[in-house]
């Protein structure tokens, strides 16, 4: 997929909108350069979708049409007075039914470090950080286990 312009952007959600929600998309999308760690994002004071346009150019079209039905699932029920935030059993529920994604997957360009593996003593568990945790504070999360340093590249 190029580089879309913002009245062919609005075209796209305007269409995701009725295709998979049956409902027209009548508020503001656009793209915006600063998001980093994720796809994009529903702003609910402004009623507005903003998109990172990296995800256009690094990533395939299904990825990024997938980000679009997330936000639009956030918006279409914040309109409705439904629960729409990522707890809410609505929103879950209309994921499910619209087959959009809970998470969109991170681009290529943006490589994880990490510098340091944890390993839970009593079930196993890696925990991969690229800062030092304290040992004697932080336990395993689910089983509350002691943490031992695994490697430290």
């Amino acid at each position: 997929m190029s580089v879309l312009n913002e009245k062919d952007l609005y075209q796209l959600v305007d269409n995701l909108s009725r295709e998979f929600f049956h409902k027209p998309f009548t508020d503001d999308v656009r793209f915006n350069n600063r998001l980093r760690t994720t796809g994009g994002r529903y702003l609910p004071a402004k009623r507005k979708i903003e998109l990172n346009p990296k995800y256009v150019m690094e990533m395939d079209e299904e990825e990024f049409i997938g980000i679009i039905k997330h936000e639009l699932c956030h918006y279409h029920l914040h309109i409705e007075g439904k629960g729409y935030k990522h707890g809410d059993e609505t929103f879950k529920k209309l994921l499910k039914e619209t087959g959009s994604p809970r998470h969109c997957n991170p681009l290529p360009s943006v490589k994880r470090s990490y510098k340091y593996v944890y390993v839970c003593s009593e079930c196993g568990r890696e925990y991969k950080r690229a800062r030092r945790v304290d040992m004697k504070r932080f336990r395993c999360g689910r089983c509350r286990g002691k943490l031992r340093l695994q490697s430290d590249s």
